[in-house]
């Protein structure tokens, strides 16, 4: 168990200094980290970690198409770390990301031009919101996101 965890940990570290590449501004460096760090979890790393890597793959993503198939891994993980009853302290954290997950997703099928599932996923993002926990800037920035997002649609239907 303390092997998994220094394991664990060592790879938060990884993905934790890429995103530092990426948000200063090494999108390149970050991607191929990125790339590099998921090609070595694969199928098999846990959910967290595969979630939190699809979302950053996204991210750095020139093509709006790949950034949502990225998303997509990204929810698609968290949902079958909530669903594995062996990692019961990933569910929670995984639940708390559901509310951006969804929100990306909207961003993302808004950006292709497919209103209507941006609003379906708008609609999930809302549901999640309690999975948020608390009223911290985290929270703040993603209920901001997600009524900016609302008006934005309400003001183009089509």
């Amino acid at each position: 168990m303390t092997q998994q965890r220094a394991s664990d940990d060592a790879l938060t570290t990884r993905i934790g200094q890429a995103a530092m590449l990426l948000h200063g501004g090494d999108r390149e460096e970050a991607r191929n980290r990125f790339a590099a760090l998921w090609s070595e979890i694969g199928a098999g790393g846990a959910a967290l970690h595969r979630c939190t890597l699809a979302r950053y793959l996204a991210d750095v993503q020139d093509d709006p198409g790949d950034a949502l198939a990225w998303d997509l891994r990204a929810l698609a993980a968290a949902d079958a770390g909530r669903a594995d009853r062996a990692a019961p302290g990933a569910g929670q954290a995984l639940r708390a990301l559901y509310p951006s997950l969804h929100l990306d997703l909207a961003l993302g099928y808004l950006r292709l031009h497919h209103p209507e599932a941006a609003r379906l996923h708008l609609g999930r993002a809302r549901g999640a919101l309690d999975g948020l926990g608390g009223d911290d800037g985290h929270a703040r920035r993603i209920r901001t996101g997600i009524d900016e997002l609302a008006r934005r649609l309400e003001a183009d239907p089509g």
